[in-house]
């Protein structure tokens, strides 16, 4: 489920949704992800009010596009 405050229109791509709703995407856990923003594998932007970190769909899509190897 994506986070709703965040959807802007009906392009998914620009789309933010959050560390736990981008883990199941790619399946893993949420500290590999926070790993992979740190190594600058899959840059996390950050929530301007509470710094959380929100990823954008086609980054996500892009990278589990790698890691299938597609």
């Amino acid at each position: 489920m994506l986070c709703n405050v965040y959807l802007r229109g009906n392009d998914m791509t620009n789309q933010l949704i959050t560390i736990k709703e981008a883990s199941e995407i790619l399946g893993v856990n949420p500290e590999t992800l926070r790993r992979w923003d740190n190594a600058g594998k899959l840059k996390a932007k950050r929530h301007p009010m509470n710094n959380y970190r929100m990823y954008q769909v086609k980054d996500v899509e892009k990278l589990k596009k790698q890691i299938k190897g597609e």
